[in-house]
C-alpha cells in the first residue's frame, strides 16, 4: 500500500508553517514556513504598546504558499511521493485571536474602507488593549454569573474574546457596527479551507470557545443574553449570530474545496479537522497524558495538562480554563501559561542589546550564564514584562529586577530572567498540584527547549523535576497532523495516533540536588516578591529581600 500523510498547519505569532507527516510512524518528510507579509514580523503595531493586530489576508496566503512549498519539498525528499497521498489537514493557531466578519463570514479587513484599519483586523493573542473591559467582565461575572469565572481561573483576561469585542465596540464603533459576527483565527482557517464561512455552515472549535469565550455545554453555550446585555446591549445581538455548532478537534470542520485544492495542489474533498489552539495541539504532538504537563515554550508559554472527565475536578483559580474536550475528547483540558518567556529573553538581547557596538547573541549569553552558579548573581527578577497570565491573571503587572550592583554583568541579568521564568513555571505546577492535578512528568517543546540547554537545566533544577523534550521540533504542527489522521480515519482515537506518531528525544535534563537546594531558598524570595507586587492579600515584609539575596550570593561565591 502507498504511504499516507497528513498536513499540520501551524499559525504562530510571526509566521505559518505547513508540516507533512507520515501517518504510520510520525516521520516528518517536509515543512515550509512563510512569514506574514503585513506589519513588523507579521504583527501590526502602533504607538500603544498594548496593541497587536494581524491582517487576515496573511492567513490565507500563508496556507497557500506553505502547503504548495511543503508538497514540493516532500516530492524532493520522499521518493514516489504524490500529493494525493495526503488524506487530511489539521489546523492550530494562536489565540485568542478573534476578527470581525460580515454576513458571509469574510473578514472586514477585506473591505476597501477597512483595509488599513487595525480594529477591522485580527486582534492577536497578545493584544492587551482591553484591560479595562476584562476587569469589567470579571466584576460583572462575580456578581451575576460566578460559574463563568470558575471555569476560567476566577479572572477574565484582556487577551480573550469578549474583552476584545467589547473594546472594539468602544474604541472603533464603525467597525463594530459593520460586523455581523466575530470569528477566532482557529475557526476561520478550517472554515475558509472547507467553504463553510457562512453562518449556516460555520463550525467553531470547543478549544477556543471554551477557553476564551466562556462557552460551556453545562450552561447552554456562550454567556447568556441577560449577562451580555448588562455589559452592552449589542453583545446579546452578537451572541445570536455566533454559531451553535461547537465541536472538539476529533470532528471535521468540512472537506477541502475544489478552489483550495487548485490553490494548493492537494486532492479535493479530503477532511479538515476542527481547529484548536497551538498549545493544545502542541500538547497532543508531545504525547500529553494524565500526569504529564506539556510546556509549549515560545514567545510566551502555554502549559497544558489533561485529566479524565470521569473524576470530580475542583475549579482551579488562576488557570486559563478548564474545558471538557479542549485537548482530547474524554478529558478536561487545563491551560495555564506565562505571557513572556522568549519575548522576555528577546527584550534583553535585541532591545536592550547588552554588549554595545558588538551586541551579545542568545548563544553568547547562554554560554556565559551557564558558567554561573545558582544564586551567584545576587539577582531576582519577576517575569511580568508582558503581564502575568497565570496564576495572577493580571496584564497590568510589569517586570522587576532586584539586587543589581555597579558590577552586575549582562549574563547575570540574562540568567536571572531565565530563572524568573522557571520560578513562574514552578508556581503554575504548584497551583495544579494544590488542587489535586498531579504533575509527575514535564515535556517541553518549542525552539527554546530545542536550543537552550541552560534554560532546560535551570527549569529542572528549579522545579525539581526532569525536563523531557518532545521528539518533534514542530510539535504544534505535528499535533495538527495527528488530529488530521484521526478525522481522516487512519486512527480511531488520539491515544493510538499519539503512540504511533509522537515521541520524546533521548536527552532528559535531570535536576541537580545541590542546585535545587539553592533554588528552594531563592523561590521563597520569588514568592515574597510575587505575592507582594501581585496580590492584595500580602501581609508580609520585603525588608529582608535584598540582604537575603546578598547572603545567598556570598555563599555561592565561596
Amino acid at each position: 500500500m502507498k504511504a499516507q500523510y497528513t498536513i499540520g498547519l501551524d499559525y504562530g505569532t510571526n509566521s505559518v508553517r505547513a508540516l507533512i507527516v507520515n501517518v504510520e510512524d510520525g516521520r516528518e518528510i517536509a515543512a515550509a514556513v512563510w512569514t506574514y507579509a503585513h506589519g513588523t514580523q507579521g504583527v501590526i503595531l502602533s504607538r500603544d504598546p498594548n496593541l497587536a493586530r494581524q491582517h487576515p489576508a496573511d492567513y490565507l496566503e500563508g496556507a497557500k504558499v506553505t502547503i504548495r512549498e511543503a508538497l514540493r519539498v516532500a516530492a524532493k525528499n520522499q521518493r514516489g511521493f504524490k500529493a494525493d497521498q495526503v488524506i487530511g489537514i489539521g489546523v492550530d493557531t494562536t489565540g485568542s485571536t478573534p476578527m470581525p466578519v460580515d454576513k458571509e463570514g469574510q473578514p472586514l479587513a477585506f473591505r476597501r474602507q477597512f483595509a488599513s484599519n487595525p480594529a477591522a483586523m485580527a486582534w492577536l493573542w497578545k493584544d492587551h488593549t482591553a484591560v479595562a473591559e476584562a476587569e469589567e467582565i470579571t466584576a460583572l461575572a462575580r456578581k451575576m454569573r460566578p460559574q463563568y469565572l470558575a471555569k476560567c481561573g476566577g479572572t477574565y483576561s484582556s487577551e480573550w474574546f469578549w474583552s476584545k469585542v467589547l473594546k472594539c465596540k468602544r474604541s472603533a464603533p464603525s467597525v463594530y457596527k459593520a460586523a455581523h459576527s466575530w470569528m477566532e483565527l482557529a475557526d476561520f482557517v478550517p472554515a475558509a479551507l472547507t467553504g463553510t464561512l457562512e453562518p449556516d455552515l460555520f463550525t467553531a472549535g470547543v478549544c477556543a470557545a471554551g477557553h476564551k469565550a466562556m462557552w460551556s455545554a453545562s450552561w447552554g453555550g456562550y454567556p447568556d443574553a441577560a449577562f451580555l446585555s448588562k455589559l452592552d446591549p449589542s453583545l446579546a445581538k452578537l451572541r445570536a449570530n455566533l454559531t451553535p455548532r461547537v465541536k472538539p478537534v476529533n470532528q471535521k470542520a468540512g472537506h477541502l474545496t475544489h478552489e483550495w485544492a487548485e490553490k494548493t495542489g492537494l486532492k479535493p474533498g479530503i477532511p479538515v479537522a476542527v481547529g484548536a489552539f497551538d498549545a493544545h495541539l502542541g500538547a497532543v504532538g508531545s504525547g500529553v497524558a494524565p500526569g504529564t504537563l506539556v510546556k509549549i515554550i515560545g514567545t510566551s508559554t502555554c502549559d497544558i495538562a489533561i485529566t479524565p472527565t470521569r473524576r470530580v475536578l475542583p475549579d482551579v483559580p488562576g488557570l486559563c480554563g478548564i474545558v471538557n474536550g479542549s485537548v482530547i475528547p474524554g478529558f478536561y483540558g487545563l491551560e495555564a501559561g506565562q505571557s513572556a518567556v522568549g519575548d522576555l529573553f528577546n527584550w534583553w538581547v535585541h532591545y536592550i542589546q547588552p554588549g554595545g557596538k558588538t551586541p551579545w547573541s542568545h548563544k553568547d549569553l547562554d554560554e556565559a550564564a551557564s558558567r554561573l552558579k545558582p544564586g551567584e548573581s545576587g539577582l531576582m527578577a519577576l517575569d511580568w514584562n508582558n503581564g502575568n497570565r497565570t496564576i495572577l491573571v493580571d496584564q497590568r503587572l510589569t517586570g522587576l529586577m532586584v539586587g543589581q550592583t555597579l558590577y552586575t554583568r549582562p549574563e547575570e541579568i540574562y540568567r536571572a530572567l531565565v530563572e524568573a521564568t522557571a520560578f513562574g513555571a514552578l508556581t503554575i505546577i504548584n497551583r495544579f498540584e494544590d488542587y489535586g492535578v498531579r504533575i509527575s512528568s514535564v515535556v517541553n517543546c518549542g525552539g527554546i527547549a530545542e536550543k537552550s540547554a541552560l534554560t532546560m537545566q535551570i527549569y529542572a533544577d528549579v522545579t525539581g523535576r526532569p525536563m523531557k523534550i518532545s521528539r518533534s521540533a514542530q510539535t504544534c504542527a505535528l499535533g495538527s497532523a495527528i488530529a488530521a489522521a484521526v478525522v481522516a480515519g487512519a486512527y480511531p482515537d488520539f491515544a493510538r495516533a499519539q503512540r504511533r506518531m509522537s515521541g520524546l528525544k533521548e536527552k532528559t535534563y535531570r535536576p541537580n540536588a545541590a542546585a535545587h537546594a539553592v533554588y528552594k531558598d531563592l523561590y521563597k524570595i520569588y514568592r515574597q516578591l510575587h505575592d507582594a507586587f501581585g496580590t492584595r492579600e500580602f501581609k508580609g515584609s520585603l525588608h529582608g529581600v535584598m540582604k537575603s539575596l546578598i547572603e545567598i550570593r556570598e555563599k555561592a561565591r565561596r
